[in-house]
């Protein structure tokens, strides 16, 4: 698979965008693909990620938006990138997320921008319901859940809202993403059979820095960091960094990590 990080930033960041991830199967230009997280301008997002990347993701090829939580800085495009698709595509935007953040993601997130629309001028408006944007796919805790060519499972994570870590897999190579967290071993311990884990860290609640670090050295290895705020010195992370429009390969490891 190939990891293509379209959003890096925290949600206070002025040098990046918000968190936000594209994953494909493979590097044709038709591969299928999905999106972590939806913040705004999604768009304008993956405009900027694919041209500097030079990786083509056709939204016919979108197999599903993953929402980890509905937090502002990872949920925010719903709405812009959902009517694009019921405008211009003329179908349901696939949504992949937990029970727990479905429970407010209409009443809570989008009802007040999206509840009516008018079919004309002069004419009464057209009462809206969540059905009517998006295809929903519940995610489960207990068994993966498909969205196309991967399989997809969740656990939750230590964080103001329900949220939600995720493991994808095509079959033969897995992504693991913390999502938003304080830090948590057993989290750590869930994402590490994963082949590549993208892991966030940032003040409050979220992971610190130094916890991270302080993991095992072919853990380190195979772990990516997103969410940083902007004073984070990369260049002096023991831990390699998500840069936005810089693809990254999820490769099956040939044997397993020694210490």
């Amino acid at each position: 698979m190939q990891l293509l990080p379209l959003g890096v930033g925290d949600a206070f960041s002025a040098l990046r965008y918000s968190c936000c991830l594209a994953l494909r199967q493979h590097t044709a230009p038709d591969s299928p693909w999905v999106l972590i997280d939806c913040p705004h301008p999604l768009r304008k997002i993956l405009h900027e990620g694919c041209a500097r990347s030079g990786i083509d993701l056709p939204l016919e090829q979108l197999q599903g938006v993953i929402l980890t939580h509905l937090h502002a800085d990872h949920a925010s495009g719903l709405e812009s990138f959902c009517y694009w698709f019921y405008f211009v595509m003329q179908r349901r935007l696939p949504l992949y997320l937990h029970p727990a953040v479905l429970a407010r993601l209409w009443e809570g997130h989008l009802a007040a921008g999206m509840e009516q629309l008018l079919p004309a001028v002069g004419a009464e408006p057209r009462r809206m319901g969540l059905e009517d944007y998006f295809e929903i796919h519940p995610l489960s805790e207990d068994q993966p859940v498909a969205c196309g060519p991967f399989q997809v499972s969740c656990r939750p994570t230590i964080h103001h809202i329900p949220t939600f870590a995720l493991r994808i897999t095509d079959g033969q190579a897995t992504l693991g993403h913390s999502a938003d967290t304080a830090f948590d071993p057993a989290l750590i311990g869930w994402l590490a059979d994963a082949d590549l884990i993208v892991h966030e860290s940032n003040l409050g609640v979220h992971t610190p820095y130094a916890d991270l670090a302080a993991l095992p050295e072919p853990l380190r290895r195979r772990m990516r960091l997103i969410h940083l705020p902007d004073h984070f010195d990369r260049e002096e992370s023991c831990i390699g960094c998500l840069e936005e429009g810089v693809p990254v390969p999820v490769t099956t490891r040939s044997a397993p990590d020694q210490p």
